[in-house]
C-alpha cells in the first residue's frame, strides 16, 4: 500500500501577490504622447512646473475691485475708473475709484478686495454703489496658490486621469513621457467554448457554452492600457496548447490564458508551461479563484486564470491588474477597502479568503447576491463590489465588513 501524499498548503492571496509584484520589473522604454492622448497612461518622469498658477492675483468673481480704505461703510458710491476682463491687464487703481472686473481678470495694483456684483448697484452716471464692507483679500485668488514655480506637479509612477491631464496642461505641457504599454497575448482553452455570432443559441451543441471570459478579459486589459493580441480559442490538446504558448512568448510581455489550469485530464496548461519554461506559482487560497498559475516562458510572464467566469474575473482584478500596473511603473497598486455594514448573513465560514459579490442598498448597507457560485457571472454584473472576507470568518447582519468597489478593480 502506497503512503498518502501530503498536500502542500495553498499559498495565501497576500503572499501570492507579493511574489508576483516582486517579479514585475517595470518594462524598459517609454513613449512620448500628447497630453490629449495620455489618459490612463503611467507617467515616466516627474512633471515640474516652470511657472506659477495662477500667474498673478486674479478675481474669483464678477464684480468690482476696490481699495478697502475707500469703502468704510456700506452704501459708499465710487466712480468706475476702468473695466478689466479676463485676458487683459488693467491700470493701477486710482484712489477713490472702483474697477469693474470679471472672473479670472488680473487684480489691478492698489486694489485689495473684490465685491461680487450682487453686493453692488451700478448707477447711471458711471458710478457704483457698494452695499457691503469688504474684508482683506475678499474674492481674490492669489498668484501661485494652486502651483508654485519649480514644484513637482505630477510624480513619476502616477497613472494619469482626466484631472491630471488638465493639471499638466495648466503648466504648459503638451507632451508627456509615459511608460510603454504592456504587450499581452490572450487566449482561452476549452473544446466546449463557442464564440457569440458563430453559432446561434438554438443550434448550440450539447455541452457547448459561449466564451464570455474572452470578452471581459480583453476589455479589462484594454482599460489597463495594454496592447492585446487575441489568439482566440485553443483546443483541449497538449500539442495545441504548447504551440499557442510558444508562439505567444515570442513577442509579448505577458501571456494570459483562461481555463485549463486545474488538475483534470483535459487541463493542459500546467504541463505545457512546465515543458517550455517554469511554473512558479500554482493554486491560491482564495474563493473563488483557487486555480491560478504564474510562470515564465523565455522572457514572457505567464498567468493562467480559472475557466469559471467569476473566478477568472476576480483573479484578474486581484492579481493580474496590480501586476500589469507595476509593469508600467505604478507603485500604489492595492485597491482601497472601505468599512461597510452587512445587511446579510454569511454563516458558512470557509478555510479560504472569500470575495462575496454585494451591492449597496438604499439604506447604505450591503446586500448579498443570492448565488455566490464561481460560474454565475450575473453576480458580478449585479454587484458594485465585493466583501473581502477573511478565512474562517462568518458574517451576521450588522457586522462591519471590508468592501472593495468594482470601480477600484476594473480601471
Amino acid at each position: 500500500m502506497r503512503p498518502l501524499t501530503a498536500f502542500k498548503p495553498l499559498k495565501s492571496l497576500a503572499d501570492a501577490l507579493a511574489e508576483l509584484l516582486a517579479r514585475a520589473t517595470p518594462l524598459a522604454g517609454t513613449d512620448t504622447v500628447t497630453t490629449f492622448e495620455a489618459d490612463g497612461r503611467v507617467l515616466a518622469q516627474d512633471a515640474v512646473s516652470s511657472l506659477q498658477v495662477p500667474p498673478s492675483d486674479n478675481s474669483s468673481m464678477d464684480g468690482y475691485a476696490v481699495r478697502r480704505a475707500d469703502v468704510a461703510t456700506a452704501g459708499t458710491v465710487l466712480p468706475v475708473s476702468q473695466r478689466i476682463a479676463a485676458g487683459s491687464a488693467g491700470a493701477p487703481l486710482q484712489p477713490g475709484t472702483a474697477a469693474r472686473i470679471f472672473t479670472g481678470a488680473p487684480i489691478p495694483d492698489g486694489a485689495d478686495a473684490v465685491l461680487m456684483q450682487e453686493d453692488c448697484e451700478a448707477l447711471d452716471d458711471g458710478k457704483v454703489r457698494i452695499n457691503a464692507v469688504p474684508t482683506a483679500g475678499q474674492w481674490i485668488r492669489r498668484a501661485g496658490e494652486d502651483i508654485t514655480r519649480g514644484a513637482v506637479v505630477l510624480s513619476a509612477g502616477m497613472r494619469l486621469t482626466p484631472a491630471e491631464l488638465g493639471l499638466a496642461a495648466s503648466i504648459g505641457l503638451h507632451q508627456l513621457q509615459v511608460g510603454r504599454r504592456p504587450r499581452v497575448a490572450l487566449f482561452s482553452t476549452g473544446d466546449e467554448l463557442v464564440m457569440p455570432g458563430d453559432v446561434p443559441p438554438e443550434q448550440m451543441r450539447p455541452g457547448a457554452i459561449y466564451n464570455s471570459n474572452r470578452f471581459f478579459l480583453r476589455a479589462m486589459l484594454l482599460r489597463l492600457g495594454c496592447e492585446v493580441t487575441d489568439l482566440g480559442i485553443v483546443p483541449d490538446r497538449r500539442d495545441a496548447t504548447i504551440e499557442a504558448l510558444q508562439r505567444a512568448s515570442e513577442a509579448h510581455d505577458l501571456i494570459l490564458t483562461s481555463g485549463g489550469v486545474s488538475v483534470g485530464e483535459e487541463d493542459h496548461i500546467k504541463p505545457a508551461v512546465e515543458s517550455l519554461g517554469t511554473l512558479d506559482l500554482w493554486q491560491i487560497a482564495m474563493k473563488p479563484g483557487k486555480p491560478f498559475a504564474y510562470g515564465r516562458i523565455d522572457s514572457a510572464h505567464f498567468m493562467g486564470l480559472p475557466g469559471n467566469p467569476v473566478s477568472s474575473f476576480l483573479t484578474f482584478a486581484l492579481l493580474v491588474r496590480p501586476f500589469l500596473l507595476r509593469l508600467q511603473g505604478v507603485q500604489a497598486v492595492a485597491p482601497r477597502a472601505l468599512a461597510a455594514t452587512a445587511h446579510f448573513a454569511w454563516p458558512r465560514a470557509d478555510k479560504r479568503r472569500e470575495f462575496l459579490r454585494v451591492r449597496h442598498n438604499a439604506a447604505g448597507g450591503l446586500d448579498l447576491f443570492a448565488n455566490q457560485s464561481s460560474g454565475v457571472l450575473t453576480s458580478a454584473a449585479w454587484g458594485d463590489g465585493v466583501v473581502d472576507n477573511p478565512a474562517g470568518q462568518t458574517i451576521a447582519p450588522g457586522d462591519t465588513v471590508q468592501f472593495i468597489a468594482f470601480a477600484e478593480l476594473l480601471g
